[in-house]
């Protein structure tokens, strides 16, 4: 194995802290050819589909991968702008924020760097931009507030198989999600707030997520749980009664049980029960994309209004909200407590003449650079 390292370090240079931003990631195009790609490597991942490799290689590539670009393609053509996919400028405007938020916090320099999971940029090319600003300390979060195998033990997976070809490993801390963070929840619910005292309230609230098959859930993973408690603290903190607000899980695949109710079959219900106004807010997306801008925020509130509702709004993703950078910011800054550039007591100077000393030492003993 041929290993990435700090071939070119040099000596006394200053080390920096990491942040290692990622998110699912999105196609390179709205064609059939780029969708194949993308899909190709999102559905293939061992945490996505729990499938026997041999059975699922040839449902994937002999009916799947046959006839989904077309039809996802066709779906993001709608939504795809002058900067491309909506998920992939988003998610860069949210990196440029949180490095600006970050720099206000920490003492020392920090490094943001965006990668995502499937597509570009990739988690490999993020971690060795890290590496090239001499991150020795790097946190990982990944931005999908409820923990889920298939998306941040996913993300960490791919982590991890980047630094199996690193020789020089930097210290690691993770943040496995942030449900039930209050920064976060402070947010969401304020967005809310602000967006329904604006333009009026629906008579429901509707909290969807994206959804898992039930099996995933039966097998250990957490996730139906702390969407739970993400749309139960979000809805005390509006002050909602249990009525006023539902939960529900979009995005189905294939044919077998997922998570309930599902939220096309929700929005049905309540419209031939005689809701006429409701609001949709998806909490597990950190940015508008495919999901929440075509999916939520089209496809479903047609059906609602074919089926007898009157109107329907789709309140939008955190994003690069200033109140939503803020969460990140000190959620990081948590997580980075008792490292050196994140300490209050952290001093520039004493940090280039002990690196400047350093420097000096190696070349005493022999080093080139």
């Amino acid at each position: 194995m041929r290993y990435f390292g700090q071939a070119d370090h040099l000596h006394g240079s200053p080390a920096c802290t990491g942040v290692l931003l990622t998110n699912l990631g999105t196609p390179d195009a709205p064609t059939p050819e780029a969708l194949r790609r993308y899909l190709g490597e999102f559905l293939w991942d061992r945490r996505v589909i729990e499938m026997p490799r041999l059975l699922w290689w040839l449902i994937l590539h002999g009916i799947v991968l046959r006839r989904r670009p077309k039809r996802a393609a066709a779906a993001y053509r709608k939504i795809w702008g002058e900067q491309g996919s909506p998920l992939h400028a988003i998610s860069q405007a949210q990196a440029q924020a949180l490095q600006q938020a970050l720099e206000r916090r920490f003492r020392g320099p920090v490094k943001v760097a965006l990668g995502m999971r499937y597509g570009k940029p990739s988690i490999a090319s993020a971690l060795r931009q890290l590496a090239q600003a001499n991150a020795r300390r790097i946190v990982v979060l990944p931005l999908y507030p409820q923990y889920s195998a298939t998306t941040t033990a996913s993300s960490f997976d791919a982590v991890s198989a980047e630094l199996q070809r690193w020789r020089w490993l930097p210290e690691l801390r993770l943040i496995n999600g942030y449900h039930a963070d209050d920064g976060y929840l402070d947010a969401l619910a304020a967005s809310i707030r602000q967006q329904r005292e604006r333009d009026g309230a629906g008579e429901r609230l509707l909290f969807s997520f994206h959804g898992l098959p039930k099996r995933y859930l039966l097998h250990g993973d957490p996730y139906f749980c702390y969407c739970h408690e993400t749309a139960r603290r979000t809805a005390a903190r509006l002050g909602l009664d249990d009525g006023q607000w539902a939960i529900s899980f979009q995005s189905r695949f294939g044919r077998e049980e997922w998570l309930k109710p599902y939220t096309d079959k929700l929005l049905l219900e309540w419209a031939s029960d005689g809701v006429k106004r409701i609001d949709v807010v998806c909490p597990g997306f950190a940015a508008d994309c495919l999901e929440t801008l075509e999916e939520i925020a089209v496809e479903n509130r047609d059906r609602f209004l074919a089926a007898g509702g009157e109107e329907y709004r789709y309140l939008p993703a955190l994003n690069a909200a200033p109140a939503h950078i803020e969460a990140l910011a000190e959620l990081v800054l948590r997580h980075a407590a008792g490292w050196p550039e994140a300490d209050p007591g952290w001093d520039g100077g004493a940090v280039i003449n002990a690196g400047r000393e350093a420097r000096e030492r190696a070349l005493a003993l022999g080093a080139e650079r």
